[in-house]
């Protein structure tokens, strides 16, 4: 998992650019999406080589990221051409961080993915060990999961940093954050607000 160590080169690249006048939008400049989608930490879903990408920010007991899972599905199920790249940024209190870190470190048995869909579907997070019990049946290696952990800390934690960091720099007050192209989403969106945003970024190529 490379991790962009220069988090002062992400942050003064990702800035807001201006509005978009057909729907107020606002537009990052290309060399923010760059960085944002370079070494991003974790593995995208959906297309290999996609002609758009979301980018989302999101906290694990975000209630209105997990509302917005079922559209985001919908869309990668209807659409072959488009990639999701999630941003880890917990921001909900210590547990959130906890499941952050989870997933994060089950990215070395190769299963971020099977976290973050579990720990994202299921019920509010309350205590850390609820974390453990939903990882455990989702598949990922418990034992495992706690030695990388400790050994990957630092990294998870600079991943972490980064990810604050960007979100800040987007200006994003909380959870969901959407970029979606160049478009700027700070909240949640519908399956056909999604698609419209997918379509808008095609045109702007």
């Amino acid at each position: 998992m490379p991790i962009a160590r220069n988090l002062f080169a992400i942050l003064g690249c990702v800035l807001l650019l201006g509005t978009a006048a057909a729907q107020d939008t606002a537009i990052i400049t290309v060399e923010g999406q760059k960085q944002m989608l370079a070494n991003p930490g974790t593995e995208p879903v959906g297309a290999r080589k996609p002609d758009v990408t979301i980018v989302e920010y999101f906290d694990y007991n975000c209630p209105y990221c997990k509302k917005l899972v079922p559209a985001l599905y919908a869309l990668l199920a209807q659409d072959p051409k488009v990639a999701v790249v999630y941003k880890d940024w917990p921001i909900l209190g210590p547990v959130s961080v906890y499941a952050a870190s989870s997933a994060l470190a089950a990215g070395w048995q190769g299963k971020y993915l099977v976290a973050h869909d579990a720990l994202l579907i299921g019920p509010r997070l309350a205590q850390n060990e609820q974390v453990d019990s939903i990882l455990q049946k989702a598949g990922v290696n418990i034992e495992t999961l706690a030695k990388d952990r400790v050994t990957h800390a630092k990294e998870i934690a600079a991943l972490l940093e980064r990810n604050d960091q960007e979100a800040h720099a987007l200006t994003l007050e909380g959870t969901p954050g959407l970029v979606v192209g160049r478009q700027l989403v700070p909240g949640i969106a519908d399956l056909d607000a999604l698609k419209r945003l997918v379509a808008n970024s095609r045109q702007a190529k």
